[in-house]
Order: structure tokens, then sequence, then C-alpha cells
């Protein structure tokens, strides 16, 4: 009555899709800040007054390893003063590797090659050697900081409303990027990311169910599709930010002082009314329905909306939202328990395998802000091929073949060598696609799939599962170090198994929100 697709609902999908854009630069964030520069042991204290050339330096100060680069983690005890051979030439240069010199580690610290960052947290703080897995440690906290995030916020919102936890979200997410640009240890740099993550995973949640609930559900399928493209844009500005801005303090500034901005105009949105009546605030609904009514110009229906319209026509809905809900009910019965196992397998593998390939972009030796456009730009035809899938074929199967398809490429990357960088990037860019493809359909489905009372909760529930699988993602790279082929096993294998569990949903195309559990069972 007050205008489904007025003016109001694309200046308000629009408002709440711009920092879209930025958490995508919050999520990948750690690709470009955390980036580990080449480095070597720094020169013993008594070289630095000889007057060699950096070259001469490094030749007598740190041995070559097997491939005849020079070693990252240890140096000579003493210079080796003999590997300069009087002309000088690089073909007179002696390989030590295999002669018994005695070596140490890097006691006076490293010297970092800064051609490709002027500075990032590995240099700063020495995250090398020893320290090298408090790199993917840092990424862990973060998506636990995004976990902790969907339970707190997800239940939060429910009780309190969608508009008032989007305006915490937002401060909480400039105030934690300001600190962590202003971090002078590593400790105090992963508290502070934690923060950035909690309010992640309060802005997703929140702003989603602000768009769902303020359009119709003939475009939710388009809007929702625009709404990740905003996502994808966002990866695409993260790589352009990244190769401008190669300090990584500022860098964090520049996607963080925005929430500033967002934060004001977020006073402007206008609460759930659907949410409003199933809390018992009819009259609020009213008035925020008769200001949409104004804004999109059907000033004369605005008006005739009353209490026992309104009651009228959400009679069902109010019916099933007596008594509260809490995340149990997803599992009481039984189609309600199936669905949300299935759905928990589907986020946790999507978001595990695609946090695995796109937080590891150094491994293809490939320039990482290429690489960091080609694994953005991938997202655009992979979300309209699944856009068009779902609208057509249907969202099970749509759901279930991008997940296979996923794990069959990333699996297919294991087997080829190294050497054959092209090959394996162009591979992990198509299962990059599919994992994006995946998650484009994952949201609208499981959307679709809960019922309005604990539509929150579900999603909430399986965001959680999500951000499960992106805390584990950079741990398993870790092992890489002992097998070097189990990570691509890990990866590849989980999206296939849950695009098995996919098979096992109820299909959603063209039927009505569920807004009760008895709805759901009866489906």
């Amino acid at each position: 009555m007050v205008g489904s697709t007025g003016r109001f609902q694309v200046l308000h999908v629009t408002l709440l899709s711009i920092p879209v854009l930025m958490m995508a630069s919050h999520n990948l964030l750690q690709n470009f800040v955390a980036n580990v520069p080449l480095h070597y042991c720094k020169a013993h204290t008594n070289l630095s007054q000889s007057q060699l050339s950096p070259e001469e330096t490094l030749l007598i100060t740190v041995p070559l390893d097997q491939k005849g680069k020079p070693e990252r983690c240890q140096r000579y005890v003493t210079p080796q003063w003999h590997l300069l051979v009087k002309n000088g030439s690089s073909a007179e240069q002696v390989d030590t590797h295999g002669f018994d010199v005695d070596l140490q580690g890097c006691t006076d610290g490293w010297s970092y090659d800064i051609t490709e960052r002027s500075s990032t947290i590995i240099s700063d703080w020495d995250l090398v050697c020893d320290m090298r897995s408090l790199k993917q440690m840092g990424q862990t906290v973060y998506m636990g900081g995004v976990l902790v995030g969907a339970v707190i916020f997800g239940g939060l919102s429910d009780r309190y409303g969608r508009r008032i936890l989007l305006l915490i979200s937002n401060m909480l997410m400039a105030v934690s990027g300001t600190c962590v640009a202003f971090s002078n240890s590593f400790a105090l740099f992963c508290l502070f990311r934690f923060g950035c993550g909690m309010a992640l995973s309060g802005l997703g949640l929140n702003t989603f169910s602000l768009i769902v609930e303020w359009i119709p559900t003939r475009v939710r399928t388009v809007v929702g599709t625009l709404t990740g493209y905003c996502y994808t844009l966002g990866q695409l500005f993260l790589a352009v930010l990244a190769y401008f801005i190669r300090d990584w303090r500022w860098l964090t500034l520049a996607v963080s002082l925005p929430f500033y901005v967002f934060f004001l105009f977020s006073w402007w949105f206008h609460e759930s009314s659907r949410w409003l009546v199933l809390s018992n605030n009819s009259e609020k609904a009213i008035k925020n329905l008769k200001s949409v009514a104004r804004f999109n110009g059907r000033h004369e229906e605005g008006e005739k909306i009353d209490i026992k319209m309104l009651q009228e026509s959400m009679k069902k809905e109010m019916s099933g939202s007596q008594g509260s809900y809490s995340v149990l009910d997803l599992f009481r019965t039984p189609t309600m328990r199936s669905m949300t196992v299935c759905l928990s397998a589907v986020w946790l593998s999507t978001s595990f395998a695609y946090y695995g390939l796109a937080m590891d972009l150094q491994k293809f030796g490939v320039d990482i802000y290429l690489i960091q456009v080609i694994f953005g730009a991938v997202d655009i035809p992979a979300k309209i091929i699944m856009t068009v899938s779902m609208s057509f074929i249907g969202r099970r199967p749509s759901q279930s073949g991008a997940l296979i398809l996923a794990g069959i490429t990333i699996l297919i990357n294991v087997l080829v060598p190294y050497e054959q960088q092209t090959v394996r990037t162009c591979l992990a860019v198509m299962g990059k696609g599919c994992l994006a493809a995946s998650f484009n359909c994952c949201y609208l489905y499981s959307g679709e799939l809960f019922p309005t009372i604990i539509r929150q909760n579900g999603m909430g529930c399986v965001s959680m599962m999500a951000r499960v699988g992106a805390m584990v993602a950079p741990m398993v790279i870790l092992t890489r170090d002992s097998i070097p082929w189990l990570p691509g096993l890990i990866y590849g294998g989980a999206p296939i198994l849950s695009g098995v569990a996919a098979i096992f949903l109820p299909e959603t195309l063209g039927s009505p929100l569920p807004d009760t559990i008895q709805d759901v069972e009866d489906r």
C-alpha cells in the first residue's frame, strides 16, 4: 500500500549497500597488511662500517639454500670474507651449501625488502621464521571476532531491533579500525581486529535483514544480488587502495574512517515494520509505514493504515510469534533440524574453502594486486550465472552444483605442478568464482528457508558456522610446511561433501516466505 518499490526503497537499499563495499576491504585486509616481504638476517654489527655494497654484504653473511636463494632464517656465525673472490664476478660465488660452516639464527633481526609494501605487520613486528604462524593467527582472531559478533548481534537484533544494532556496529567498526591503525604491538593489533570482526557481523546481519524486510518478494533475488555486487566491488576497491597506499597503518585507516560517515547517515534508516509488529509495537510500525508512504508520494494510502488493518494483514504471523524463540527451536522439529544441519554444512564449507583460497594470494607467485583484482572480478560473471540459475533452475541444484564444481577445481589444482603458475591461477580463479556464487546463493536460500520468527536466529546460526570455517581456514595453511598437498585436499574435499548435503534441502523457488515453524513443517 505504501509503495513496495518506490523512492524510499531505492534510497534505503542504496544507503544500506554502501558500507558493504568497505566490509569486503576489512575481510581481505590481511592480504596486504600482513604481506610477507622478502627477508634475510641482518648483517653482523661490525659490518655496518664497511664499504661493501648490499649484495656483497649479503653474500658474506647469509648462506644459500638448496634452490640457490639466500636463507631466510640463518646466517654465518662470522662473515665469510673468502667468498669475496678478488674479481667479485658472480660466476665465482661459492655455494657453501653442503660445506661445514657454522650457522646461527638471526640474532640481530632481519632486513626486509620494502619495494612491494613500505611496511607491513610482518616487518614491523618480525613475524617471520619461528614467529611466522602468528600471521595466520591474526586472521583467525579476526574471524573469531566475526563469530562472536554473529552470536551476540544475531540474538540482540531480534530483541532490540535492526536499526539500533546497525548504528552500534558502524561505530564499533570505525573505532576498532582506527585503533588497529595505531596499535603498537601485535597483541593490540589482534585485540582491535577482533573488535572489527564483531562489528562486521553486526553490519552484515542487520543490513541484510533491513533490506529484505522492506522490499517485496518479487525483487528479492535481484536486490540480494546487487548487494552482493557491492561486496565484489569492495574487493576491487581494496586492490586499488592497497596499490596506492603502501603503508599498512594508512591503509587500515583508509578502510575504517568511512564508517564514521556511515554511522551518521544510519540515523535516517527506518526500523523494520515487520519486526515492530511481531514485537507488539504496532503504533511505531504504523508511524514508519506512514513516513514511507509520504516519501513514496502515496500520502492517501498511508493515512488509511491503522492498527486494525495492520493486525488483520499480519494475523497469521502474529499468532505464530506469541512466545519467545531461541536457537534450540531450529532443532526441535524434524524438518527444521535436517534443514539447519544441511545449511550449516553448506555455509561452513563455502566459507572455509573461500577464505582458504582468498587469503593466500602470495602462493600463486603472481603480482598480489593483480590477483586480488582477478579474484574480485571473477565474482561478477559468477554471480550473474548464479542469479539466472537460481531463478530458472532453482535454488537447490544451483547451491549443490556450485559447491561440487568448486571442490573439483581445487582438487585438480593439487595435481598441477608448482611451476605451471598460469594453470594453477586459472583453476584457483574458477574455484573462487564457484564459491562466490555459492555464497550468493546461500544468503538468499537460507533467508527463504528459515521462518520469519526465528530468521535472525537461523541466519545467526548458519553464519556462525561460516565463521568457524573461516577461522579454521588459515590454520590449515600451516600444514603445508609438513605435507605440501594436504591443504588443497582439505579445501577441495569440504565443498564436495557439503554439496551432497545441499541435495537434501527443500526447494524454495517461487514459494512465499514462511512466517512460523508450522509453515516450514507444512511445506
